[in-house]
Parts: structure tokens; sequence; C-alpha cells
């Protein structure tokens, strides 16, 4: 499945990109659906960053949902590059449940254009049935495509939650500025 979401924020480019890279866990409360972002490690070389994040979800699901579906099916680590160079972020996430089996990807690129930044999410969701562990062969398929439904409709509402997110967080920025 490919994942395609942009963004538009009213906020210079560079402002953007750092608020993305920087700012993760300030950015949790405007994220419905993340509880939590832990920064696990980060290493900075020249003008790239590689960040390691663990993200918990389930933040919009109901607690007895959550008790159900287990803290594995809701939390994933991101492996990102960020480079100010070109303003890019080169992404790919490990899920805590079905490791082997969901490959996630994709590239972000952070654009100025004129009085805002456009923010492209580009990216590819992948489930392979027979490295889905405990399921038998003949179901993983059926199996494969409810993980892929799953992860489908919440990778996309959080990329755009993250982007309104990042605005809000500047507008309150901006406006703690004015009021000092």
């Amino acid at each position: 499945m490919k994942i395609a979401v942009t963004a538009q924020i009213p906020f210079p480019r560079n402002q953007v990109f750092k608020t993305y890279r920087d700012r993760l866990v300030e950015l949790v409360p405007y994220m419905p659906s993340i509880r939590g972002v832990e920064v696990i490690s980060q290493v900075q070389e020249g003008d790239r960053l590689t960040l390691v994040n663990e993200w918990h979800g389930g933040g919009d699901i109901p607690a007895a949902a959550r008790a159900i579906l287990n803290e594995t099916m809701l939390s994933w680590t991101e492996y990102a590059l960020w480079n100010s160079t070109n303003f890019t972020t080169d992404w790919h996430i490990q899920t805590h449940a079905y490791r082997e089996a969901v490959h996630c990807a994709g590239l972000t690129r952070f654009i100025e254009d004129a009085d805002h930044t456009v923010v492209e999410s580009r990216g590819e969701l992948r489930i392979d049935p027979h490295k889905i562990e405990g399921v038998p062969s003949f179901i993983s398929g059926m199996v494969s495509g409810i993980v892929e439904d799953f992860l489908s409709k919440k990778i996309v509402p959080n990329l755009l939650q993250m982007g309104d997110g990042v605005r809000l967080y500047l507008e309150k920025q901006s406006l703690d500025v004015v009021q000092r």
C-alpha cells in the first residue's frame, strides 16, 4: 500500500523542519492518537542527524480496547535520517507486533512555498503474510490484510495529525512570544 500525505504549514521551512525533528516530545499533546514518544538515540554527523524514537499509540482508543490490543500492537520504533541540507527525512518504522512481517518506509520532504511549508510524506506499507508468526498459512493472507488495514488506518491519520500538531505548536509559540 502506498502512503501519500501532504500538509501545508504557514511557517518558514527551517522552523517547520526543526520542529518536526527537534520538538517531537513536545508535540505529543497535539496528536490525540499518540500517548507518548521517547527519544532512544540521536547521532549528529555534519548536516545529518540520525534519530531513533519509540512511539506509543492508542491515545484515541478507549482503555478497554487498549487492553485487548496490547501494548506491542500500539507501539513502534521509528528510524529517521534527517538531512538539513536538502530538508528531507528518510524514515522507516519497525512495528513491535508482527515485526518480521511488516515493512513501512518512506521519505518526507519539506518544501518552501511562498509563505508556507509543504510537507510531503511518501512511503510504502507492505505485509509479508508468510512471516506472520503463529498464524496458519491458510489464513495468513487474510490476517496480513487485516494487519495492513489496521496499520494504514493509523499511519496516514498520524502523519496528518503531526502536521496539524506542528502548526498548532508553532502558532502557540508565536503567540507566547507576542504576549511577552
